[in-house]
């Protein structure tokens, strides 16, 4: 067991005094739309109990999570003099777990109030004020004294509050003033959207991650830089002192298991080479980590000492040994695969409702056979990248977006936030690749940004876009694919990667945030959506022998309010495929697929003739001695050229088409037919006048869809009648239609 595991533990039992007001035991969560099961376990009295910060442990902190007074007002309005209730921090005002669930605009400010006691025994000591993250501005005042401002709503910050302290007072005041413009500013914010729909979701506004205290002696350890060097056999550790001078020292002791492996000694600010020999590497399927003691000395007397661990893990790009440029992991190359991971929970938003259940989203990731996880355009709390680098999961973290067209103030925000992100981050074995931006979303000066990335890190690789617009810097070239999968060309000295693909939309009814619900292809079951995502990655290792695919990202872990593309529900209730299926196609491991055998053929190998119109017919075109006088004949299939997957053979570029064609089946058992259909985009089949399926969304493949059971009980020996509707609305278009037997 990790040694600085225990001492979370043990620390939060023993030091972390959660205050919460009188009003804890009316506190309800507000009704939203779709709870998690760890909502039952969120009280004033245990809410996000855990150490925030684990590589830099210290056993003395106060945490001052827990029920505070709140109210929002217009935005030039003074401090409150009347509160409006209480709100459980860290969940957003938004949340439902907040107990608020109410929408901050760009007009208003939120405001926020709690006191709480200090512990006996700090008075020698200076004290620190820390937020995990508060979305986006805000200012915090002790006891009426201003201590600080700061913007930014993914990166952590501190103030040192020692001189507001009161000595002589029972109680301490804290009051935090926050705004947030969300989609109105040009600041990093990710997906949230004042007006949630699609891709974006529900905004994040105010604290959404611990707030807590600690004291520190007047020379202190600030900071710690740890940098693996595997093919060194050693630790390279800087310590960052606060307050420290010449005459202070620092110790570091490498420690395997509570054994000590090594020691070394030197200055503050300059780096210290700790000797690993015989390192045990970090590996996704062996994620060793060893532990770290530092202590900050004057002379022989220890006066600051924190605990922080390591993981020996090297990340470079390289030639495998067919001369393919890959991503290699401690100079070994091991493919990818992992979930675009969105970091959102329904009852929650930005903030999980617990840590079992931040932990949950990595565990179930590892259990269907992942390796890898694409943190999209949010940076989680610490404990998230913690249980990365304890369980094993590789981690490529996106910079959070914004909108483009900024300004240079607005510019220097954004690069403010980007290296805050590199810096607080940088110490995780788990994350190998930083993400500069996203699908072109606010991208500007792309080659000086990704090579300031490398600078400020160079152990890790640098992603210059994921996705649409490559500019041909950095480490990786970067495409996505929806199905998908597909592979950039390789190149020389970048790896090729899919950093989206796949969006197989399921919706599980009693676990939807809403009625309305969207996904990038649509399933009809269960097994449908197991048996097109192990066929997508039979796909995906095709592509990585040829022409060298090194990683693929899924869209996505879960779903996320009106969007259904998750292999998990939005509440983590259901997981909707096969597991050991779907665990077994992401090691690359032959996963038997059903047998299709063409009963009723479609055009894709030999051009069949249908008889169509792209002029609105009468209603009753669909049904069987319909008189399609005036029809055109053609062959299939029908679309545009260009369309993925398509043969076309007969061009159509209007809004819609109608199809039809009768054709003989011999007696036998129709039971396990199923419609073979190239659709793109929305398309409705009938069988003989009984609506077999209504498809929305499209392929890029011919895939199988079920037959409605009215539909299937018509088909009879001899002639039967098929009849499409298919409509277009972007994009490239196709459709073709016969129908197959599933074994």
């Amino acid at each position: 067991m990790c040694f600085v595991h225990s001492i979370f533990v043990a620390a939060a039992i023993a030091v972390c005094m959660c205050a919460c007001s009188v009003g804890a035991q009316s506190w309800q969560p507000a009704q939203g739309p779709l709870m998690t099961r760890w909502a039952k376990d969120v009280s004033p009295e245990n809410v996000w109990k855990e150490y925030p910060r684990p590589q830099m442990v210290r056993k003395d902190w106060l945490n001052l999570n827990g029920l505070w007074d709140y109210a929002i007002a217009p935005k030039e309005a003074p401090r409150p003099q009347e509160w409006q209730g209480k709100i459980l921090v860290p969940f957003p005002v938004e949340s439902a777990l907040s107990g608020v669930m109410k929408r901050l605009d760009e007009k208003s400010r939120l405001w926020y109030r709690r006191q709480f006691a200090m512990p006996g025994g700090w008075s020698d000591k200076r004290i620190l004020l820390h937020f995990g993250a508060v979305d986006w501005e805000c200012e915090v005042t002790v006891n009426g004294r201003p201590v600080g401002s700061h913007r930014g709503g993914y990166d952590a910050f501190t103030f040192d509050i020692t001189e507001a302290i009161r000595a002589d007072a029972a109680q301490q005041e804290v009051v935090v003033a926050v705004l947030d413009p969300t989609n109105t500013g040009k600041q990093p914010r990710g997906k949230q959207v004042l007006k949630p729909g699609g891709i974006f979701y529900t905004p994040t506004s105010g604290i959404w991650q611990t707030v807590w205290i600690e004291p520190v002696p007047m020379a202190s350890i600030a900071d710690l830089v740890i940098t693996p060097d595997v093919d060194g056999s050693a630790v390279r550790v800087t310590v960052v002192g606060r307050a420290a001078d010449d005459t202070h020292t620092v110790e570091v002791a490498v420690l395997d298991a509570g054994r000590e492996v090594a020691r070394a000694a030197g200055k503050p600010g300059r780096q210290i080479a700790v000797p690993v020999p015989d390192a045990k590497l970090w590996w996704p399927d062996a994620p060793f980590l060893y532990d770290l003691k530092v202590s900050l000395k004057q002379g022989d007397k220890t006066v600051d000492a924190v605990d922080s661990y390591f993981g020996m893990r090297k990340v470079s790009v390289g030639k495998d040994e067919k001369g393919i440029t890959r991503i290699l992991l401690n100079n070994r190359f091991v493919f990818q695969i992992g979930f675009l991971d969105q970091g959102f929970w329904p009852d929650g938003l930005y903030t999980a409702p617990t840590d079992e259940a931040l932990r949950y989203d990595i565990e179930i990731t590892k259990k269907l056979g992942m390796n890898m996880a694409r943190k999209h355009v949010k940076i989680e709390p610490q404990r998230w990248y913690y249980w990365c680098d304890r369980l094993g999961l590789l981690v490529w973290q996106d910079m959070p977006s914004g909108d483009g067209n900024r300004s240079a103030d607005e510019a220097r925000q954004f690069e403010d936030e980007l290296r805050q992100m590199v810096e607080q981050f940088r110490n995780h074995p788990s994350i190998i690749m930083w993400v500069v931006f996203n699908e072109g979303w606010g991208q500007y000066d792309t080659e000086r940004l990704t090579a300031w990335v490398k600078k400020l890190d160079p152990t890790r690789l640098v992603n210059n876009a994921s996705g649409w617009t490559d500019r041909k810097v950095g480490d990786v070239h970067d495409i996505h694919a929806y199905p998908g999968p597909a592979c950039p060309p390789p190149e020389d000295k970048r790896a090729a990667v899919l950093g989206e693909f796949g969006g197989l939309g399921l919706a599980v009814e009693g676990h939807m945030w809403t009625a309305k619900h969207w996904g990038y292809r649509g399933m009809p079951n269960a097994d449908k959506l197991t048996s097109t995502y192990c066929k997508l990655l039979r796909k995906v290792y095709e592509l990585k022998d040829n022409p060298g695919l090194s990683a693929a990202v899924y869209t996505q872990t879960t779903d996320v309010e009106t969007e259904c593309n998750g292999l998990l529900t939005y509440d983590r209730a259901v997981v909707k495929p096969d597991v050991e299926k779907v665990a077994k196609a992401n090691r690359g491991e032959p996963v038997p697929l059903p047998q299709v055998i063409a009963v009723v053929p479609t055009s894709q190998q030999n051009g069949l003739k249908w008889l169509y119109t792209t002029t609105k017919p009468a209603d009753d075109w669909f049904k069987p001695g319909f008189d399609a006088k005036g029809w055109q004949e053609g062959v299939g299939g029908f679309g545009t050229k260009g369309t993925p997957g398509a043969v076309v053979r007969t061009e159509w570029k209007t809004a819609d088409i109608w199809l039809r064609r009768e054709f003989d089946l011999p007696a036998g058992n129709y039971s396990a037919l199923q419609l073979y259909i190239h659709h793109d985009e929305n398309a409705e089949v009938y069988i003989n006048g009984v609506l077999a399926a209504k498809i929305s969304g499209y392929t890029t493949d011919y895939e199988e869809f079920p037959i409605a059971p009215e539909a299937l009980a018509t088909l009879k020996p001899g002639r039967n009648t098929i009849a499409v509707h298919c409509h277009q609305t972007q994009g490239g278009q196709y459709i073709d239609v016969g129908l197959v037997e599933v074994k």
